[in-house]
C-alpha cells in the first residue's frame, strides 16, 4: 500500500512539475509575443495608412522588393520557405532561422507600405516561430519540448494581431498534422495565447468582429443550400492553392534570378492596379471585407485578389496568405450567396470561414473563428459549410509542409507518407 501511494505521489509530482513548467514558459512566450504582435500591428497599420494617403508609393514598389530580396539574401536566407518553415519546425528536427521573424516583419512593412497585396496573420505565424528558435537557442529545450514551444509562438502571434485567441490556440494545435490534434500542448497553446490578446488589448488592438445583418432560421432548403454554397467555396479554394503554387513555378522558370522576378511582380501588380483604377487589391483589403459582408462586393473581386496575391507572393514579396483569403472568401460568399438566395451579408461570412478551412485544413479552427468573428448563433450552419469545404477540397494546402494523415476519400484510412497538394 505504501508503495502505491508512493507511486500516485510520484505521478502527482510529475503532472505538477509538468503543468507549472509550461504555465511559466506560456506566459513567457504570451508576453514576447504580445510585444511582438502589437508592434507588428501598429506598424502594418501605419504602412496601410501611409500608401492610402499617398497613392504614389505603388511606384516605389519595385524599389522594395529589391531591397526585400537583397535583405534576405544578405542574411543567409537565399531560399524562404515561409510558413512552411514554421510548420516544418514544428513537426520535425528540422530548425527555423531566428532571423525569420526580423525579416518578415520588415518585408511584410514594405510590401505594405508600397501596395502588394498580401495579409499579415501568415507574417505572425513566422514571426511567433521565430521567437520560439530564439529561446530555443538560448537555454536549449528537448525536441519536444521545442516544438511545443514553436506552437506557443504561433498561438501567441496570431491571437495579439487578430485578436482570436481561441482560433489561435486551435489552429496551432489543428493545422501542423491534419487530422491529429496536439492535445499535449493545448495548456501552452491557450494560455500564449490568452497572454498575448491581453496585452494587445492593453494597447488598444480592437478584437476583430462583424455583425450580420440577416441571419436564416434553420430549415431543410437553407441546409441543402449552405451545403451548395461550400461545395462552390470548396471549388475557390482549390484554386487558390493552384494559383498560389503555379505562380511561384512559373516565376521561377522564367525569371531565374530573385531580383528580376520580384521587378517584373512589381510591374505586373502596377499596370493591374492602375488598369483597373482601384486599389482595393492592395495591401490587405480589410475595408474590402466589412463591405462585403454588410453585402456589398464587386463580382469579380474574389478572383482579382486570387491574381494580384499570386502575382505579389510568388515574385518574392512577403506578408500571409491568410487575410487575403479572408478577402477571397467573403467577397466570393457574397457574390455567390445572392445567386443561391442567400443573404449576401451571411453568404459572405459563411464564405470567409469555408475557404478559410479548405485553404487551410483546420475545420475546428475555423469553427472557432466563426464564433470569433460573427458570433454564435448559427454556429451549425458555419460547422456544416466548414465541414463540407474541408471534406472536398482534397489534399490542397496553402502550407506544402501540411501533412495529412487520413484520407478525405476514405475516413479512417491512415496515410503513410507526406501528401503534396494533390486531390
Amino acid at each position: 500500500m505504501q508503495d502505491y501511494f508512493q507511486q500516485k505521489l510520484k505521478s502527482l509530482k510529475l503532472y505538477l512539475h509538468t503543468f507549472f513548467k509550461w504555465l511559466f514558459l506560456s506566459v513567457i512566450m504570451g508576453l514576447a509575443c504580445g510585444v511582438a504582435g502589437t508592434f507588428f500591428h501598429y506598424s502594418v497599420d501605419f504602412a496601410t495608412t501611409k500608401r492610402t494617403l499617398h497613392p504614389q508609393l505603388l511606384f516605389l514598389l519595385p524599389v522594395a522588393g529589391v531591397f526585400i530580396v537583397f535583405l534576405y539574401r544578405a542574411c543567409g536566407i537565399k531560399e524562404d520557405k515561409g510558413t512552411n518553415a514554421v510548420i516544418n519546425s514544428a513537426s520535425s528536427e528540422e530548425e527555423m532561422p531566428p532571423q525569420m521573424g526580423f525579416l518578415i516583419f520588415v518585408a511584410t512593412f514594405f510590401t505594405h507600405l508600397c501596395g502588394g497585396s498580401a495579409g499579415r496573420e501568415g507574417a505572425a505565424l513566422q514571426i511567433g516561430g521565430s521567437i520560439a528558435a530564439v529561446f530555443n537557442k538560448i537555454i536549449h529545450f528537448t525536441e519536444e519540448d521545442k516544438r511545443i514551444l514553436i506552437l506557443c509562438g504561433m498561438s501567441g502571434l496570431f491571437s495579439a494581431l487578430f485578436n482570436t485567441p481561441i482560433t489561435a490556440a486551435v489552429f496551432s494545435l489543428e493545422a501542423i498534422k491534419v487530422g491529429n490534434i496536439y492535445y499535449g500542448a493545448l495548456i501552452p497553446c491557450l494560455m500564449s495565447s490568452a497572454v498575448a490578446f491581453t496585452f494587445s488589448h492593453y494597447f488598444q488592438i480592437k478584437p476583430v468582429t462583424y455583425n450580420i445583418s440577416q441571419l436564416p432560421a434553420i430549415t431543410p432548403e437553407i441546409l441543402v443550400k449552405v451545403i451548395l454554397f461550400a461545395i462552390l467555396c470548396a471549388a475557390v479554394a482549390i484554386v487558390f492553392c493552384e494559383c498560389m503554387r503555379l505562380s511561384s513555378i512559373l516565376y521561377k522558370k522564367y525569371f531565374k534570378n530573385p531580383y528580376l522576378r520580384v521587378l517584373a511582380g512589381s510591374f505586373l501588380i502596377i499596370v493591374l492596379t492602375l488598369l483597373l483604377k482601384s486599389t482595393d487589391y492592395n495591401g490587405a483589403g480589410m475595408h474590402v471585407i466589412a463591405r462585403a459582408i454588410q453585402g456589398e462586393t464587386v463580382p469579380a473581386a474574389f478572383l482579382l485578389k486570387i491574381l494580384f496575391t499570386a502575382i505579389t507572393l510568388g515574385a518574392g514579396f512577403k506578408g500571409g496568405e491568410i487575410v487575403p483569403v479572408f478577402f477571397i472568401g467573403s467577397t466570393f460568399g457574397c457574390f455567390a450567396g445572392t445567386l443561391l438566395g442567400l443573404d449576401p451579408g451571411f453568404a459572405a461570412a459563411l464564405g470567409l470561414a469555408s475557404i478559410f478551412c479548405a485553404c487551410v485544413n483546420a475545420p475546428l479552427a475555423s469553427v472557432f473563428l466563426s464564433v470569433e468573428l460573427f458570433g454564435s448563433t448559427d454556429i451549425l450552419l458555419f460547422a456544416i459549410a466548414c465541414a463540407v469545404s474541408y471534406t472536398l477540397s482534397g489534399n490542397y494546402s496553402l502550407y506544402s509542409s501540411q501533412r495529412f494523415l487520413y484520407s478525405k476519400k476514405s475516413p479512417g484510412y491512415l496515410i503513410q507518407k507526406h501528401h503534396k497538394s494533390v486531390w
